[in-house]
């Protein structure tokens, strides 16, 4: 890569932008609540969609499920790890292509997520080698990086590849994971997701995941 050549590097998110792992989510929201004797519903999907894990926690106590916020989290990790060793996540289609070509051009990547680094960091493993250097989740939210919609994570995950933030692309598919992407400055690509993200300032609608290619972000001018 030289110095010129944009981008320096490509932040992802997870959930819906690498890998469909919603339905596990979903799945282990369901099952954690229904061993309390109660229903996870599409609403309390929807009223958590995209924010921090600890508004599932807290939803997750809403509904009976014992203990403080952090026996919270153990028991729904512990469940959540189950679903995923049951159902292993794989890459959405048409985004492997594109973490080849960022991989055969030296360009480094990383994630961003408002869920959990561990989960986070098992994706990482599937990806080329030395591909994402960074992953900024739950773990980092916890030392005290803001989540999204708040920039910090994406300004995080730059400052730690070692890179101008403004010479980054952001790759999305939520309201607030984009609304923090163009809050950091950083030109962002937003994929078909379960909620839509209005246009705007900054924000690069493309019709599928396999629409972003190498090209497409060498094509985009950096914000700034």
């Amino acid at each position: 890569m030289t110095a010129s050549a944009f981008p320096h590097a490509v932040l992802f998110d997870h959930d819906g932008t690498l890998v469909d792992t919603e339905p596990l989510w979903e799945s282990g929201k369901q099952r954690i609540v229904a061993a309390h004797g109660g229903e996870w519903t599409e609403q309390d999907t929807r009223d958590t969609l995209g924010r921090p894990l600890a508004a599932t926690v807290q939803r997750l106590s809403e509904l009976g499920v014992p203990g403080s916020p952090e026996e919270v989290f153990r028991e729904f990790h512990a469940v959540l790890e189950d679903v995923l060793s049951e159902n292993p996540p794989t890459f959405i289609p048409g985004i492997r292509p594109l973490l080849d070509e960022l991989a055969a051009a030296s360009i480094p990547a990383a994630i961003v997520t408002n869920a959990t680094s561990e989960v986070a960091r098992y994706t990482a493993g599937l990806a080329p080698d030395n591909l994402f250097r960074v992953v900024v989740g739950d773990e980092e939210v916890a030392q005290g990086v803001r989540p999204k919609p708040d920039p910090d994570a994406y300004l995080q995950a730059a400052h730690r590849l070692g890179v101008d933030p403004r010479q980054c692309v952001v790759v999305e598919d939520s309201p607030s994971g984009a609304a923090a992407g163009v809050a950091a400055d950083i030109v962002t690509v937003v994929v078909p997701g379960v909620q839509d993200v209005p246009p705007g300032p900054g924000i690069v609608h493309v019709p599928s995941h396999s629409a972003v290619t190498l090209e497409l972000l060498r094509s985009l001018a950096p914000r700034g």
